[in-house]
């Protein structure tokens, strides 16, 4: 892209930014080392049915835990059907027939050995580790059930321990959760490795003499020019050159509503042209395009660590012991009153029903559906434990540039100078457009958008010049005749020895007083009228600041600006505090001053220049994917450029703490109650858990943590719906 370093030269206050680089602009995407796509999709990173996880799950597979959960169902069945523990709940006898008696046991053993191999496998390696946990805990539940039930079946001991439909029971119920949480948690990388699916297998590269020629996406590189026809979706990440047209990003960001992109805009693969064709430069491929940075992100977060993953971890722990020592102090207790086979009995069912997979699933299944909501909502949790500190935020510092605003200029409004050979403003708008029209500067293109924007008929030039510092100048043609037309600021008047008319004092002084950046025009040595430019506020952005205020939380905004800039966007926006003229390096220092104040800060920047901050604040929040500082210095990345997304982070947050604790208090509270009344705590008033009864009970909590947790996916995220 031809690039062109003038400067229009804006006054004092400027709100807007002309550096061409790609500091400051949300957007530019540079190359990231890691996996490149294929290798994320191929190695399990983004396929549900290849992810492995960490931990108890690691070298297992969602679609492992799927097959031996549907077998099982079906032996689980049988078993059930011929038990006569299962029957006696209800008075009655099962079927019998010569045999039906070994049909428990048998198809029992094939449970045991090919159900719950996966759990017999994780306890031993906790038992070696000595690190006992919830594998531990199922597979000495399972094996108890598989050996009492068998000294049963053959007469050893005289004892009524028929637990072989509770074995049955445990390991399908055991089974099943696992294999809802597993995949809960390759969801969110198999969204988004469907959605790299979609990626277009070839594209149109434009050669030099304008000829099209088809190539496989793979073969693109930065530099080349692609055709992307109505309806297809780009290759590959880049800038539009040519063409304007209405872009799906929903892939993206989560936001339903198609968005206009036109010449100079960025594109992002995968993202869809919907009703005309483009030419865009392609800046991005492989590894470096945004959609491979969010497949990066979301699986730190799948592996990243959690306060919340590491207490049920400990509680984990802590019940297996719990469970052991209830088992010990039952059989020792039963025995001592002389009762030998209640000793046994209460003692295998205690440590039947103190399995606490309920408890297994109330953290890790609520982790995992949160951050694959997340990610379907355009919200990237990189790190979980920023997930959960969200709900503690009591302020949120937004960085004004490029998050509450536009990130750049915009035309607000023009006044022509009464006599100057103008007919009204938007003739005047027109003739800037001319002037303007072959420099690709971010201020020139926010002039020729106006024009456009207004239907207004910009004259044809010739003769392009711009001037460093100082503005541009170009021979325009309209209904008057040809004449030289100039539009730069204060540096330019000076050079020509002009001053701004006092016709447009009142015009210029109310600009500048909220910070405008104010250009002249000049026709033929004479000004013709004044512009003024500001880096706009976005409309989002003030949904986003009553959304949280509502929510207890402070607003502050923090910009390097002059006051008087961030005090006309703050009150705007109804801003509760602000901080002005702060250096990139100082963000940090605010970010702490709030802290000192006791307040929890979440910052939210573009993630180039508020690296420092991200990384002070209690949550960080990058706005814009696939930059390098928002992956280092952020614990959220919005993918989208919509603020009102932070809303969405807190009411995620928020849900999800609620469904943890909802899920610990039922799942704990079970334990505890279930397994003093197995141990025969109140036999002496004739209360008494029977093991039948136990294990529906036990089946019962697994269910209701499952369906609760599931209830988080009813939570909408998208921008538009914050209120």
């Amino acid at each position: 892209m031809n690039q062109h370093t003038h400067d229009h030269g804006p006054g004092p206050g400027s709100t807007i930014q002309h550096d061409h680089g790609n500091g400051g602009h949300t957007g530019h995407r540079t190359a990231h080392t890691g996996h490149d796509m294929t290798a994320l999709l191929h190695a399990g990173h983004g396929d549900p049915h290849a992810m492995h996880t960490q931990g108890e799950h690691a070298g297992h597979s969602v679609a492992m835990f799927r097959d031996r959960f549907w077998l099982t169902l079906g032996l689980s069945v049988v078993v059930v059907t011929f038990s006569p523990m299962f029957w006696h709940l209800f008075g009655a006898m099962p079927p019998a027939f010569p045999g039906s008696d070994w049909i428990g046991p048998l198809l029992g053993t094939v449970i045991f050995v090919y159900g719950g191999m996966p759990f017999l496998k994780g306890g031993l390696s906790e038992a070696r580790s000595r690190q006992p946990g919830m594998m531990l805990l199922i597979a000495m539940a399972i094996t108890v059930a598989f050996l009492a039930s068998w000294a049963t079946s053959l007469k050893i001991g005289g004892f009524d321990l028929d637990f072989w439909w509770e074995l049955a029971l445990l390991v399908t119920i055991m089974l099943l959760g696992h294999w809802l949480e597993m995949r809960a948690l390759g969801a969110s990388q198999g969204a988004l490795a469907a959605l790299a699916a979609l990626l277009p297998d070839e594209a149109e590269r434009v050669g030099a003499t304008g000829e099209t020629e088809t190539v496989p996406a793979a073969a693109l590189a930065p530099g080349d020019l692609v055709l992307v026809r109505a309806g297809g979706r780009l290759p590959a990440d880049g800038r539009i050159e040519q063409g304007t047209a209405e872009l799906d990003e929903s892939m993206i960001t989560g936001e339903s509503r198609t968005v206009a992109r036109g010449p100079g805009d960025t594109v992002v693969a995968g993202t869809v042209a919907t009703d005309t064709s483009l030419r865009v430069r392609v800046e991005a491929v492989g590894e470096s395009t945004a959609l491979a940075g969010i497949q990066r992100m979301v699986a730190d977060a799948q592996s990243s660590s959690s306060r919340a993953q590491a207490l049920a971890d400990r509680a984990a722990a802590f019940l297996f012991y719990f469970a052991a020592g209830a088992g010990i102090l039952t059989f020792v207790a039963w025995t001592l009153l002389g009762e030998l086979p209640t000793a046994v009995t209460a003692t295998v069912t205690v440590l039947v029903i103190a399995c606490p997979h309920a408890l297994g699933l109330a953290i890790p299944l609520v982790i995992a559906i949160s951050t694959e909501r997340a990610a379907k909502g355009g919200v990237l949790v990189k790190d979980r434990l920023a997930l959960e500190r969200m709900r503690t935020v009591t302020a949120v510092l937004f960085d004004k540039t490029g998050t509450l605003t536009q990130g750049a200029p915009e035309l607000v409004a023009a006044a022509a100078v009464p006599g100057a050979g103008r007919a009204d403003d938007g003739a005047l708008v027109a003739l800037a457009a001319a002037a303007e029209s072959d420099s690709e500067h971010p201020v020139a293109r926010a002039i020729v958008r106006a024009a456009r924007g207004r239907g207004l008929a910009v004259p044809t030039a010739a003769g392009f010049q711009s001037s460093a510092g100082r503005g541009v100048q170009a021979r325009v043609t309209d209904a008057a005749g040809e004449a030289l037309v100039q539009v730069g600021g204060p540096a330019m008047l000076a050079e020509l020895g002009l001053t701004s008319p006092a016709a447009l004092a009142d015009e210029v002084g109310a600009w500048t007083a909220r910070g405008a950046s104010v250009l002249h025009v000049v026709r033929d040595g004479r000004i013709a009228g004044a512009l003024a430019l500001e880096d706009s506020v976005r409309e989002e952005s003030r949904a986003a600041v009553g959304a949280l205020q509502r929510r207890g939380i402070r607003v502050a905004m923090i910009t390097g600006d002059a006051q008087q800039v961030a005090d006309a966007v703050a009150k705007d926006l109804g801003i509760d505090e602000v901080f002005a003229q702060v250096l990139p390096q100082d963000k940090d220092r605010k970010v702490a001053e709030l802290q000192g104040r006791g307040l929890k800060v979440a910052m939210v920047g573009d993630g180039v220049n508020d690296a420092p901050a991200l990384a002070r604040a209690d949550v960080g929040i990058a706005i814009g994917a696939g930059t390098d500082v928002a992956i280092e210095s952020a614990g959220v990345v919005l993918a989208g450029n919509d603020p009102r997304s932070v809303v969405s982070v807190v009411e995620l947050s928020r849900a999800s703490y609620r469904k943890m604790w909802q899920n610990l208090v039922w799942a704990t509270g079970y334990n505890l109650i279930t397994v003093p009344l197995a141990a025969g705590v109140l036999a002496f008033a004739g209360v008494v858990l029977s093991p039948a009864v136990g294990a529906v009970l036990m089946s019962l909590s697994t269910i209701v943590v499952a369906l609760n947790a599931q209830l988080l996916r009813r939570l909408d995220l998208g921008p538009e719906r914050v209120a």
